[in-house]
């Protein structure tokens, strides 16, 4: 495997327009890497477990059907 020193040795050794399409697909990589990371990161807030609330709260609610239901409710 390639150390960095290498790769960047070579890096230098590419054409300008090389170089600008390595710099496109390393941005790429790096910005893959940071989405995914904060995907994982959002799944597991500290103190936030949403898993043990599963079953408990609805799949989904319609949200004016919900103040509807509740202005009903404080009509009666």
């Amino acid at each position: 495997m390639s150390t960095y020193k290498e790769i960047l040795d070579r890096a230098q050794t590419l054409t300008p327009d090389e170089q600008d399409r390595l710099l496109e697909e390393l941005t790429m990589l790096v910005r893959q890497r940071v989405a995914t990371q904060s995907q994982k990161s959002s799944k597991k807030l500290p103190g936030l477990d949403l898993d043990r609330w599963r079953g408990f709260l609805p799949k989904r609610v319609d949200a004016l059907e919900f103040q509807l239901q509740l202005r009903k409710e404080w009509d009666e």
